[in-house]
């Protein structure tokens, strides 16, 4: 049998508990047995995303760079075999599957309630054995210049991606996860297999699987399927950003009946535990200051200010970006954006409710044991936590002793209206 290093690591209060290996092929797996439960939810990702443009492996003098969007095609390209499609095979099995690609990182994916392990087999399978052709991404550069088309004329989208253009200077992660017409008509079946061995490194990945499983059975699979690697000490490098903003509004035109807003904060930065500690701070502190049940909230409800929409989105972070926002309808944004920044204000000064503080705390720890009842839930925290370098569990473990001290602490050193953008999109004919 290869040699493995296994670990056991407990959730607080002892409820649950997963496994993680260290395979010999260079993997790292996490299994959380659920044997209760009917189905299983398998995750198989790596730590390559649309922000991971440049980049070298040890030994190499110069960094590459690389087409943006190329992440996101590769993904796609990767369900193509040389014989069948990826989706017959699992058509087979009767699992569903899919695959995703974010800023900074791609997932394949499966569940099923039964059939796990074949299903495992096609995933190991097809993500480790690319095949890419000349013809094949001609074709697909058609489809997905569709799909970047069809971004564009999507108002959230345009809210979304337009204020991060005005936040970032130089970050990749102001480029659409697609990419762009002109950029993906850069990319060829080398480019593809270049990438391909770059980032699907198995010293890069990630398998995580939650449900009704065994572990002995698991690793039986991997230990046949899974190709040993070499760890290529990847390196990869983004451009120097400035902490200040590009510029403070920014405007798009989209047919809505209503203009949307969003009203986003960039923030300094953070890896590892700070990030997540800074992530969890800085949701509580937006949550309780703009709950809709907030007084605040709820006089500027009244006043006609906003409507049912409005709330505190969820911290956005990765490597070299970090930012926070409100936002929803209103026919006056830049009103609403005073408001808040009143809002804040007050809070720095005077402090905020400690009590609301409190219940928010335990409403999102709550919500996170609660989330421990679904093995996709599951599947994904642990792939979160290992794409964030820490242990899995370990958000809740921070949450449980975070303090309001802390909270207004973050409130008062990290969020600053001075570095924030007004992004808008509204229909023609309306103004900002």
């Amino acid at each position: 049998m290869k040699k493995r290093i296994i670990e056991t690591i407990t959730a607080p209060g002892g409820g649950q508990n997963c496994q993680h290996i260290k395979h010999a092929s260079g993997l790292d797996i996490y299994i959380m047995e659920m044997p209760d439960y009917h189905s299983a939810y398998a995750l198989f990702g790596t730590k390559y995303g649309s922000v991971n443009t440049m980049f070298r492996l040890n030994g190499e003098e110069d960094f590459a760079q690389v087409p943006e969007g190329i992440a996101h095609f590769l993904e796609h390209k990767l369900f193509e075999n040389e014989d069948c499609g990826t989706f017959e095979k699992y058509a087979a099995t009767g699992a569903i599957a899919n695959a995703y690609t974010s800023f900074d990182r791609t997932a394949y994916l499966f569940m099923c309630s039964e059939n796990f392990a074949p299903s495992l087999e096609i995933l190991l399978d097809f993500v480790q054995h690319p095949y890419f052709t000349q013809e094949t991404v001609d074709k697909e550069q058609g489809i997905i210049a569709q799909e970047i088309r069809m971004n564009q004329d999507e108002p959230g989208w345009k809210l979304f991606f337009n204020s991060l253009k005005s936040m970032y200077h130089h970050h990749p992660v102001r480029i659409d996860i697609a990419g762009t017409e002109e950029s993906i008509s850069q990319i060829n079946a080398d480019l593809l297999y270049r990438c391909y061995h770059t980032f699907y490194n198995l010293h890069n990945m990630v398998l995580s699987i939650a449900g009704n499983v065994h572990t002995e059975e698991i690793l039986e699979i991997c230990d046949r399927l899974l190709i040993p690697a070499k760890d290529q000490k990847l390196e990869e490098v983004f451009p120097e950003e400035p902490y200040e903003v590009l510029q403070h509004e920014c405007e798009a035109i989209a047919p809505v009946g209503v203009p949307m807003f969003s009203i986003d904060f960039k923030l300094k930065p953070k890896t590892g535990a700070e990030q997540l500690r800074a992530e969890l701070l800085c949701q509580l502190v937006m949550d309780t200051l703009f709950s809709m049940s907030s007084p605040i909230c709820q006089s500027w409800l009244e006043e006609g200010l906003i409507n049912f929409s409005f709330g505190a989105d969820a911290p956005f972070t990765g490597n070299g970006y970090f930012s926070v926002g409100v936002g929803g309808e209103s026919r006056n944004p830049r009103e609403v954006r005073e408001r808040v920044f009143h809002v804040l204000q007050e809070a720095k000064k005077n402090g905020f409710d400690q009590k609301a503080f409190e219940r928010t705390r335990r409403e999102r720890y709550g919500t996170m044991i609660r989330s421990m009842n679904s093995v996709e839930s599951n599947a994904s925290m642990m792939l979160d936590c290992y794409m964030c370098k820490i242990l899995p569990f370990s958000p809740i473990a921070v949450l449980s002793e975070l303090t309001y001290e802390e909270a207004y602490q973050f409130l008062c050193e990290e969020i600053d209206i001075d570095n924030s953008v007004l992004s808008v999109v509204h229909a023609e004919g309306d103004s900002l």
